[in-house]
């Protein structure tokens, strides 16, 4: 899909069809690597590395946010230029403050209807994070990092008036930071609310996008011969993807790729409750909730039923930091998988050898 939706711009700037599809090669074969990686690490280590990681990370902010050493694209400064690629820290951001909050959440696991004791360190670790982000006008993956946190707080069973108070503090962020920004207010009310009032500007991109999907009818206009990609629908290959998907592939295409999310984000769930323990527990529903957040966020952009926020479709968007980043998130699932079924293995191994031994 991305070789499909991506030919027409990479030809116009690159010069070949297939700069983005080999790019993208690339990161997923780096990205299969770090996953077979992850899934036979313990997920434990995760736990020793959750605060070394943060800290690592967060200069990586800092260089992305200077203008100077950061790479601003559509007013977003979220990338490190390296030559060859293109690092974006605060992908990294995801799977370090999952791993970070599963690591608190299971050291304060007694003392969870303590507010205070719930949160410190977390609060300000998960407030200085959200603020970077900010700053690097980023809004929908603020949006991912917080929500991730707050449904693991759920997973761990805080009490409901304490996730009612952080839930309506977030909100209440929210509000604030769309209608006290210009950009954000204008893509809210215009892009969102009422695109159709500026086709030629603020709405643009949502209606090239509803567009393509309404185009693909029950089973597309075919692979590879997408119309809007022909400079109509701006980033088709990136967080548009799925909308090319509809009109290429149509009705039938777009309900197998939310049915696969559904599969992916269904096996997390019963990883995360199938679990050894607490932090595998809760670290397995902290990568569900990522990945399913972003899912939504996504597909709510591209049709329109979210406001657009630059978030790209988790292992189908063109970009390499998101792609490596969300295997590894996969690969430690399946680490925690793999360690429920050996003690469900070792178990029936010991409760057999009991029998033996009780029959002798």
């Amino acid at each position: 899909m991305v070789l499909s939706a991506g030919s027409i711009s990479a030809v116009e700037g690159y010069g070949t069809s297939f700069w983005y599809f080999n790019r993208q090669v690339i990161y997923a074969v780096v990205g299969v690597i770090a996953m077979i990686v992850a899934a036979r690490l313990p997920y434990a280590v995760w736990q020793k590395l959750a605060v070394p990681m943060l800290i690592a990370i967060l200069p990586l902010m800092l260089i992305a946010l200077h203008p100077s050493s950061g790479t601003a694209i559509y007013g977003a400064s979220r990338w490190i230029d390296l030559g060859p690629v293109t690092l974006q820290p605060s992908e990294f951001l995801k799977l370090a403050l999952v791993a970070f909050t599963a690591t608190i959440l299971t050291k304060k696991w007694n003392r969870l209807d303590d507010l205070a004791h719930l949160a410190i360190p977390l609060a300000p670790v998960v407030l200085v994070i959200a603020l970077l982000v900010i700053l690097q006008r980023d809004l929908g993956t603020t949006v991912i990092l917080c929500g991730s946190v707050f449904l693991m707080m759920f997973a761990a069973g805080v009490r409901m008036k304490y996730l009612a108070m952080s839930g309506g503090l977030g909100l209440a962020a929210g509000a604030v930071l769309i209608f006290g920004e210009t950009y954000r207010r204008t893509r809210f009310i215009d892009a969102y609310l009422n695109p159709w009032a500026d086709r030629m500007g603020d709405g643009y991109q949502l209606i090239q996008g509803l567009i393509a999907l309404g185009s693909g009818g029950w089973f597309g206009v075919g692979l590879g011969a997408s119309r809007q990609k022909w400079d109509y629908l701006p980033n088709a290959h990136s967080d548009f993807i799925f909308a090319i998907i509809g009109e290429e592939l149509g009705l039938v295409g777009a309900f197998l790729v939310m049915i696969a999310f559904a599969v992916l984000l269904y096996a997390g769930i019963r990883i995360a409750m199938q679990a050894p323990d607490t932090f595998g527990r809760l670290l397995a529903a902290g990568i569900t909730s990522w990945i399913g957040l972003q899912t939504i966020i996504n597909l709510g952009a591209v049709t329109g039923l979210l406001p657009i926020t630059g978030v790209p479709l988790p292992l189908l968007s063109f970009g390499g930091t998101a792609l490596v980043v969300t295997l590894t998130g996969i690969g430690v699932l399946v680490s925690v998988a793999r360690s429920s079924a050996g003690k469900g293995t070792r178990g029936r191994r010991r409760g057999r050898a009991a029998t033996r031994k009780a029959a002798a």
